[in-house]
């Protein structure tokens, strides 16, 4: 056979150069390839927490997330061998294009690797919600509180600001958040009210029409981080589920549980009542996400891991 020239026609050679240059182009980077990412909701909103689903190119040992000046760790579901993470979108969030850096430890075998990274963005559109205007007539003290009062609004400001904002690194929850009552919902997430004629800041909870007495359930796994009465917030209980997610149980008549008890997904934490600013017997339930107010109705139908 001769070693000398090529027996292929010159515009054949030239075809094979020209696809060889243009898959050297067009294959993805290796950091970029293999990787799945997926949101839920399909459609994100301001004020909407939103469940992370990540497949990863390579056995990673750990995984962890940037998104909106947010940063949180995955967890892996061994069964479905995807990473997993909840995180939110402030009500204050504008529409626009947002994106979730991931940064993971690559295993290989058993020595950890150099990282790999990963971007993608997502679009963020403007929530529908409600811009009726309900006014409702609570004690003066509520909105003309006298000194002494002021004391106790500052130290229940003091409080709230010592414990809402702690993110601890394990998560607590797992699987679905429950509705904490079987009730019909009387206020939603993101609409505004008038407190004697004095509007003020956008519900940032959701009202469930029950009379006072009524069991309270634990939305899902945590600890108890506080449970004592406010001001507002009358009896107040919050779970802590776990990398900054809380549930806030307000207007309590009775408490259930202690602070630092475990509670599990369904347990009784106490009865429901129309304690602090309230107009009368409800409950009052808001989820709070590393400082950010989140609508516990798109918890509740989030399908979780």
């Amino acid at each position: 056979m001769s070693l000398g020239r090529s027996s292929v026609p010159s515009n054949h050679f030239t075809v094979i150069l020209c696809c060889c240059f243009l898959s050297a182009v067009f294959v993805p980077s290796a950091s970029a390839a293999g990787w799945n990412v997926h949101a839920q909701p399909a459609r994100l909103v301001n004020g909407s927490p939103v469940l992370f689903q990540v497949k990863a190119p390579s056995r990673l040992q750990s995984l962890k997330g940037s998104w909106l000046g947010h940063e949180f760790p995955f967890s892996f579901n061994a069964k479905r061998k995807i990473w997993f993470a909840l995180a939110g979108i402030s009500l204050e969030t504008p529409p626009g294009s947002y994106a979730l850096e991931l940064n993971g430890e690559r295993l290989d075998g058993k020595t950890p690797e150099t990282n790999i990274t990963f971007s993608r963005k997502f679009m963020v559109a403007r929530g529908n919600y409600p811009k009726i205007k309900v006014s409702l007539s609570v004690e003066s003290k509520f909105t003309e509180p006298s000194p002494e009062q002021v004391k106790q609004i500052e130290e229940g400001q003091q409080i709230k600001k010592d414990y809402l904002n702690r993110v601890t690194p394990d998560r607590e929850w797992d699987g679905q958040f429950n509705a904490p009552a079987e009730a019909a919902v009387s206020d939603v997430f993101g609409s505004e009210r008038i407190f004697n004629g004095k509007t003020s800041s956008p519900h940032l909870g959701l009202d469930f029409r029950v009379p006072a007495g009524t069991p309270v359930e634990a939305m899902n796994d945590g600890t108890v981080l506080l449970a004592r009465p406010l001001f507002f917030e009358g009896n107040f209980v919050v779970i802590d589920h776990g990398q900054g997610l809380l549930t806030l149980y307000l207007h309590l008549s009775e408490f259930k549980i202690r602070e630092g008890d475990h509670v599990k997904r369904g347990q009784e934490i106490g009865l429901s009542g129309g304690t602090g600013r309230a107009t009368g017997p409800h409950l009052h339930v808001a989820v709070r996400w590393q400082g950010t107010y989140l609508d516990p109705a798109q918890l509740i139908k989030l399908r979780l891991p």
